[in-house]
This record gives C-alpha cells, sequence and structure tokens, in this order.
C-alpha cells in the first residue's frame, strides 16, 4: 500500500517562534479538519535498562510548559517514567500527512491541579479511575464490572468522587518537538525545534 501525499511545502520562515505556538496552529488545523480524537497520541516510554513500552494516551491539556495526560501511577507507564522520565510522543495525523513528534521529560504535575481536572471527568470515569488497577492482572472482566458496581453504590450520580490518591498527570517537557508534513516522492518536510540555553534553534532533517 501507497499513499502520493500532495501538500504545500513548509518552511522554516512560515513556523512560529517556538514549538508549543506552532503545535497549537497545527493542533487547530487538526481540530478543524474533522479529524477524530486528533488529541490520540502514542506515549513512549522504557526502564532503566532501555526496553521500550508505547500505548495511545489523550492529550488534555497543552500550554508553553508542555503537555499534559493523565494515568494511574501504578500503570506499566507510570513505573517506568517514575524510573525513566524519558519520554516521546507522537500525534499521527495521518489524514492530513502530519505528523508531530515531541521527546523531553516527564514529571508528575501538582496534586492540585490532578483534582480539578478529576473533578471535570464524566461521573462514569470517575469511577472507572477507582476502579481499575491499571496494568494489572485480572482473573475476568467481571471483576473489573464488579468492583465498578459497588462503586456506583456507594458514589451515585450526582455525588463527589475524590480523586484516587494513586490517579494523575504527567507533564511532558518539550526538549525537542519535530513537525513532519508529507509530500509526494518522499520528499517530507521534517523541521525540528532543538531546546538549548539560547533557546529554541529550528533544524531541517531529510526525510
Amino acid at each position: 500500500m501507497r499513499e502520493q501525499y500532495r501538500t504545500t511545502v513548509l518552511a522554516e520562515s512560515e513556523l512560529a517562534p517556538g514549538p508549543m505556538e506552532q503545535f497549537s496552529r497545527w493542533f487547530g488545523e487538526a481540530v478543524e479538519s474533522g479529524l477524530f480524537e486528533p488529541n490520540a497520541m502514542v506515549v513512549g516510554t522504557a526502564t532503566p535498562e532501555g526496553r521500550p513500552s508505547s500505548r495511545t494516551v489523550l492529550l488534555k491539556h497543552y500550554d508553553r510548559r508542555g503537555f499534559v495526560f493523565f494515568t494511574n501511577y501504578g500503570s506499566r507507564k507510570g513505573r517506568e517514567l517514575a524510573a525513566n522520565p524519558a519520554v516521546t510522543l507522537l500525534f499521527p495525523w495521518h489524514r492530513i500527512a502530519r505528523q508531530v513528534i515531541v521527546t523531553g521529560t516527564a514529571a508528575r504535575i501538582p496534586r492540585e491541579e490532578t483534582v480539578a481536572y478529576f473533578r471535570t471527568r464524566p461521573h462514569g470515569s470517575q469511577l472507572g479511575a477507582w476502579a481499575s488497577a491499571q496494568s494489572s492482572v485480572i482473573d475476568a472482566r467481571e471483576e473489573l464490572t464488579a468492583r465498578y458496581e459497588e462503586l456506583a453504590e456507594r458514589y451515585p450520580k450526582g455525588s463527589a468522587v475524590p480523586a484516587p490518591p494513586e490517579w494523575g498527570g504527567f507533564r511532558v517537557t518539550p526538549e525537542t518537538v519535530e513537525f513532519w508534513q508529507g509530500h509526494e516522492n518522499r520528499l517530507h518536510d521534517r523541521l525540528r525545534f532543538v531546546g538549548g540555553s539560547g533557546g529554541w534553534r529550528v533544524e531541517r532533517l531529510c526525510p
């Protein structure tokens, strides 16, 4: 299977001054294009020994400080980030022939930020965060649904559900952010912001 990407050239002169501003531009265009869940990103982590793992997670917030997602801190990604904070993010916007690739470090966000976000989640999602000991082995799905039903009785709809102590957010502080624009004949544009003591510089990479 092969596709020819026919898009406009991504020139250095057209980039925003910094990677988060450029991400905001592209994210807005991805939303406007009607992409399904443009905030879905592949999060790559690794153990201290270098064994990698990846999974799709939803981006919940971004600003000049970086990218925020939420998880159970006892999950595989949570444990790996605690031991090795190096992380990658990949936004695969295939339908518009774009990707954004981030490398950086992850750190837990302040607890008050986690609690504030948790309160905005739908009631069912709040209960789900309590019911699932993410990444742990269970004998059957019925075990999970039984936990959920018990929680639904304890916290009926309309009641306040506290944020689980082992659940919270990570903020990824970017060190590099690459903007990939597909082109025909595989002559893709790859412009990468690289952080340093003097601020951000832009590199063009061969496709």
